[in-house]
């Protein structure tokens, strides 16, 4: 703000605008006017350092925006409405930002409102009519609330189905989610089944929610081929289950539609090569057996056995398209950060040397618990793990990788050197070379020859770098990595689990069904075991052990990944390690 003297000379001059809008139209008289110090907005040319900045956040649209924030704290839909009504109906034009309509749509979308997406349409159309673009949220929110209404299932889906075309924007998950349930508690399995049709077009795959609701929608319909279908689909996404999906598997399964499914003679021979095929826990060629089935909830026993039904559960690995799609994954990132001969050679080598039971990352245990004053890299520690492994595999060798600057330095002591050359003689070690990074090395040869991995290294950075594979990473890890620990000087391998916690499928038919369970403790887990009752077992069927029949050869039984007897579950120690260059 400036002063300046109201005189006649000011009476003519362009200030008399500003004058007039200040204090009114200025008095025509004759007599020269009363001098008059008038306060008024200058230019920012003629503004001094000193001039304050005028205030924002005033007039109706500000008082909007802080009563939306307000009531998005506390929850009240009610409230914020009548607000933005009141606004509307004003004499000022209402303008609000677009993040300020995606507020008000996500407080109708989680609140409780009565006739909510009447609400959202007229806040929505507010939005198009001032110009502010929609964003995936907004139509989202929208979606989620227009859903809500039983008579609107279409009409969401079609915001959601149109999203891209209209407004080019991208769908979500979130996106599907609300659709999907909609069309689940109206029983409409026909329209749900076009929601995943185009979640598969958009490249989104369904979670937990949206399997369980098309899973239950199916099962409302007695559509068996269906449920058969999202029960494998759900057997791949999830380990276990939350519990009210448990309850729509346990009303299915209790259902007339689910007695009738299913066939009384099948080919044994085919189903068991299939689950050995998909690595243990499924066969995945449709429902075997017929007749009501027994639900019961169960606890397994430490060696996977289950306690309604007796059959052993499986140690799932991955299947055989699985393990060439990692192998291949890890090899192609391998050869772009390795020099390209060195790791050609160590997969020729390999292809050469197949008869390894287990791999061992030499550093990480050579390492382990080494952070002390007297510590170093200790030979006697990773000589007692290939020790026990001898032990247990009938005196066969298992494969040291070790970066060959480690080596080097080893055999300049000559108590190390008679070790190592015994390990070279008997095709126990393999040196990566100067310049690699030993972990492509150790990683490949587990995968390639689908051994197992003697390890602590929880391979985060890998699962980070194989986008690709991370989704069966973890399953590969569980069912092939053996941690270790040491109990007084004494090597503790830690092998992997008797059985895999996730939905398994037998060779005869029933199902397992692990539910979540917050404590950690494998053995609280309550499990679904889910089993024809009344019916025995045909003559020449074999006996089920570990989910795979007696009698098949260990690689056929796991994808060439031998079952195992748990060992002390001491807690592991994962041991510090980096071989690099």
């Amino acid at each position: 703000m400036g002063l300046i003297s109201a005189t006649g000379s000011c009476y003519n001059s362009p200030w008399r605008t500003a004058l007039h809008r200040a204090y009114g139209p200025w008095p025509l008289t004759a007599s020269k006017p009363t001098p008059l110090i008038a306060r008024v907005s200058l230019p920012p040319a003629m503004a001094t350092a000193a001039t304050p900045r005028r205030r924002r956040g005033k007039g109706p649209n500000s008082d909007l925006s802080r009563t939306l924030t307000d009531c998005t704290r506390r929850g009240d839909a009610a409230a914020a409405m009548a607000a933005f009504d009141a606004a509307v109906a004003g004499p000022d034009d209402l303008r609000l930002a677009a993040h300020q309509y995606n507020q008000l749509l996500h407080l109708l979308a989680s609140a409780s409102f009565p006739a909510a997406a009447t609400a959202a349409r007229r806040v929505f159309a507010h939005m198009l009519e001032a110009g502010a673009a929609p964003s995936e949220a907004t139509i989202t929110s929208l979606a989620r609330v227009v859903a809500s209404d039983p008579n609107a299932a279409d009409e969401a889906f079609q915001l959601v189905a149109t999203m891209h075309s209209t407004y080019g924007l991208a769908p979500r998950l979130r996106s599907y989610s609300p659709v999907l349930s909609a069309f689940r508690h109206a029983g409409a399995s026909i329209k749900a089944y076009a929601v995943e049709a185009h979640m598969a077009a958009s490249a989104i795959a369904p979670e937990e929610p949206e399997l369980a609701a098309l899973l239950e929608v199916s099962a409302k319909a007695g559509d068996a081929d269906k449920v058969y279908e999202y029960m494998h689909k759900l057997r791949r996404a999830v380990g276990c289950v939350a519990k009210e999906t448990a309850e729509a598997l346990e009303g299915w399964f209790r259902s007339e539609e689910a007695a009738m499914a299913g066939k009384a003679e099948w080919d044994a021979r085919q189903v068991k090569d299939a689950v050995a095929a998909n690595g243990g826990g499924c066969h995945q060629l449709g429902w075997l057996r017929s007749g009501p089935w027994m639900v019961r909830r169960v606890k397994v026993g430490a060696d996977g056995g289950c306690g309604g039904c007796g059959c052993r559960l499986a140690s799932v690995d991955i299947d055989m398209e699985e393990t060439h799609t990692f192998a291949d994954s890890v090899s192609g990132l391998a050869l772009e950060r390795e020099t390209k001969a060195n790791f050609s050679q160590f997969q020729e080598w390999l292809e050469a040397n197949k008869q390894y039971e287990a791999i061992v990352d030499g550093a990480n245990i050579a390492l382990y618990q080494q952070n002390f004053a007297e510590g170093g890299f200790s030979l006697v520690q990773l000589d007692a793990v290939v020790t026990e492994l001898r032990d247990r595999y009938n005196g066969k060798w298992p494969l040291v990788i070790l970066h060959n600057k480690r080596v080097a330095k080893l055999m300049e002591n000559s108590n190390n050197r008679h070790l190592i050359e015994t390990w070279r003689a008997n095709g126990a070690l393999y040196t990566s070379p100067s310049g690699s990074n030993d972990d492509w090395y150790w990683l490949y040869a587990a995968i390639g020859l689908n051994c197992l991995l003697v390890t602590n290294d929880e391979m985060r950075d890998h699962i980070f770098e194989l986008l690709g594979s991370s989704s069966f990473f973890y399953k590969w890890k569980q069912r092939h990595r053996v941690k270790y620990t040491f109990n007084k000087g004494k090597v503790v391998l830690i092998m992997p689990p008797p059985y895999s916690s996730e939905i398994q499928e037998s060779e005869t038919g029933s199902w397992h069904v692990p539910i979540e369970d917050k404590s950690g403790d494998e053995r609280a887990r309550t499990w679904l075991c889910i089993d024809r009752s009344g019916v025995t077992k045909r003559p020449h069927e074999s006996r089920i052990a570990n989910g795979v029949a007696q009698g098949l050869t260990p690689s056929e039984a796991s994808n060439g990944a031998r079952q195992r007897q748990p060992e002390d579950q001491a807690a592991p120690v994962t041991g510090k390690r980096k071989d690099r260059d």
